[in-house]
């Protein structure tokens, strides 16, 4: 007799919403309603006969039943992704998908990704920024480049770089913070914050035992390119982060507005999917990667030993 399985609809939106810990989130995901995801699970707790979620004004969180009911299905999904890609052929044109954030793709792997595609230019490239967990090789993602202090056990990680923090501003707002020497502080001027950034202004000031006004205070956004632009309309002073601000500190847009930089204990990471050995053309972007991340080093420690 055939195996009954619950409906596998349902099963997708529960383990999604079940890695996101929110409705919203996976219908985000796969493209339909909050409210498909939250009656397609109520279905399957019903079809199952246990409750998978416990409903929360301020959100969801899964029950001990459920917790233990997503390893299982979340290890099916993959397994039947894993199984999907190695057959003969499969999907061999498809373009290789790429998951980073919206700041690192714009300034550091764009304008890089035209050397890939002189070294590979019949394969295509998809960059996805939306700031959502990835799960491999659910998703279908090939890589993601993710900031972390430390990889995370189970999956490959390889470190890129790092990145030093210095404060930088427009050249005019730069004028304004000059005291009756001529020398620029920082302790009147407006600092720039990144709400979702872990670390910001205070590693910075922590670091350097630097004295502002109120370290707390100041214009806040969502981005770091958004932090990067406000500095150049000259709305206050933001955290550069090196290499992302390389571009705009040689243009002129921004320029440093304290000498003291400072390491990150944050670093960018290469999250490799469990085909990525087996692909040419992503052992190839792999490899390609890595090379453009030595160059990043490469460069920061000819910047240090420059004489000041």
């Amino acid at each position: 007799m055939p195996l009954r399985l619950p409906p596998l609809p349902a099963l997708r939106f529960f383990e999604a919403a079940g890695r996101h810990q929110s409705f919203k989130l996976a219908a985000a995901e796969l493209n339909v309603t909050p409210s498909a995801v939250s009656h397609g699970i109520v279905g399957l707790e019903e079809a199952l006969g246990v409750e998978l979620f416990v409903r929360e004004p301020r959100g969801i969180s899964l029950t001990a039943t459920g917790a233990d009911y997503l390893s299982y299905v979340s290890e099916a999904f993959s397994l039947i992704a894993i199984g999907t890609q190695r057959l003969p052929n499969h999907r061999a044109n498809r373009p290789i998908a790429v998951s980073c954030a919206p700041t690192f793709a714009s300034r550091w792997l764009l304008p890089r990704l035209q050397r890939f595609k002189a070294r590979w230019p019949d394969v295509n490239v998809t960059v996805d920024t939306s700031h959502r967990q990835v799960g491999f090789p659910v998703d279908g993602f090939d890589f993601a480049i993710r900031l972390s202090r430390a990889p995370v056990a189970g999956t490959a990680w390889t470190r890129l770089f790092g990145e030093e923090f210095v404060p930088v501003c427009s050249p005019t707002y730069l004028a304004s913070l000059r005291d009756e020497h001529g020398t620029p502080s920082l302790h009147n001027a407006t600092l720039i914050h990144v709400n979702a950034a872990s670390e910001d202004w205070q590693a910075w000031i922590e670091a350097t035992g630097t004295q502002t006004r109120n370290p707390d205070d100041g214009l806040r956004v969502d981005t770091i390119q958004l932090a990067f632009e406000a500095a150049s309309m000259g709305l206050g002073v933001a955290l550069g982060r090196r290499p992302l601000v390389n571009r705009d500190l040689e243009s002129g847009a921004l320029v440093t507005a304290a000498f003291a930089s400072v390491a990150s204990a944050t670093a960018y990471w290469l999250v490799s999917a469990e085909n990525a050995e087996r692909r040419p053309e992503l052992l190839g972007f792999r490899q390609w990667i890595l090379a453009e991340a030595a160059q990043v080093s490469c460069d920061a420690s000819v910047d240090a030993q420059a004489p000041q």
